[in-house]
């Protein structure tokens, strides 16, 4: 499959901003759901967390519309929540703002008079957990619910974006000013998330590399099973199909470009984890130094996501 940025740029972005969104809602619930020894984080980490969170998903959501032919016509996409994993997508995002900007306006104080019950942030931080997760899966089932592409309708596909959405959304969370505790924590899931986000994608590729295509070029084409030649194309240039499902990527560059994003998602961000954990003071520069990694990993990651997806369709052409 051609790589898309805009589409590469869009899942990137809105899946760290989606993780760090399910990370202080799980810390807001356990700080304000009286239970013991939870993590403490300052009320001005929420609401920095809150508006990095925010403006990473509405850059991301805003970016994927350079992909549409006729981006005015995006709001169509809602309307068929029934049956389409890309309308549920955009459901789940718009309700996902609801529970983010209720946090954030309980941290700006919007209720003085307190009318509304104690539990309220804890209540909107588990639906804000709940709904961020809800939309990388809805993200990932895009993919997932395609039988003409083999290597995206792997059932590691969508373990692979909740994983790759908490540990960006780790990253960015102990990279918060004033977030020494939660800062901790967070360091914590990296050095957790980071090798099984690494296992998860290593088991992925290897299956892919593995895998055969389900069916043969005779069988594309409506002849006997034993396989065809082909001595002339079947269009005398290219079409839509041919650029948007016939993009071609070497294995010797597939094997770099896997090093690399291993690297950066990975390795990197666990050395600095491991190093935050021993000098506290740096939690903070040098956690923002594993996020950088982390999104810069995942863009490569995700590039090659795209790239190694045959489409079946490749056969007839």
């Amino acid at each position: 499959m051609h790589p898309a940025f805009s589409v590469i740029f869009f899942t990137t972005l809105s899946g760290a901003g989606y993780g760090l969104m399910a990370w202080l809602g799980a810390l807001a619930l356990l700080q304000h759901a009286g239970l013991r020894g939870a993590p403490q984080l300052p009320s001005f980490a929420l609401g920095a967390g809150l508006l990095a969170s925010l403006a990473l998903v509405s850059i991301g959501l805003l970016s994927s519309t350079a992909h549409l032919g006729k981006p005015l016509r995006a709001w169509r996409a809602f309307s068929q929540w029934r049956t389409s994993w890309l309308s549920r997508e955009g459901v789940m995002a718009l309700l996902t703002y609801a529970p983010a900007l209720a946090l954030l306006g309980w941290l700006l104080a919007l209720d003085p008079q307190r009318a509304l019950p104690p539990a309220w942030p804890a209540l909107a931080g588990a639906a804000l957990a709940v709904c961020a997760l809800l939309t990388v899966a809805c993200t990932a089932m895009i993919y997932a619910s395609l039988p003409p592409i083999p290597a995206w309708r792997h059932p590691l596909v969508v373990p692979v974006y909740l994983a790759f959405a908490l540990l960006s959304g780790a990253a960015l969370l102990a990279a918060l000013p004033a977030s020494f505790a939660g800062g901790r924590v967070a360091a914590w899931a990296v050095l957790a998330l980071a090798p099984l986000t690494a296992l998860l994608k290593w088991r992925y590729w290897r299956a892919i590399d593995r895998d055969r295509l389900p069916v043969t070029r005779g069988e594309a084409i409506g002849l006997p099973a034993r396989a065809p030649s082909v001595f002339e194309r079947p269009h005398t240039q290219d079409n839509y199909l041919t650029r948007e499902m016939g993009y071609v990527l070497a294995r010797k560059h597939a094997a770099k470009l896997r090093a690399i994003a291993l690297a950066l998602f990975a390795g990197l961000p666990l050395a600095l984890a491991a190093l935050a954990l021993a000098l506290p003071a740096a939690t903070a520069p040098l956690m923002a130094a594993a996020a950088l990694s982390v999104l810069a990993g995942a863009l490569v990651e995700r590039w090659l996501f795209f790239a190694q997806a045959r489409h079946l369709v490749t056969l007839y052409y």
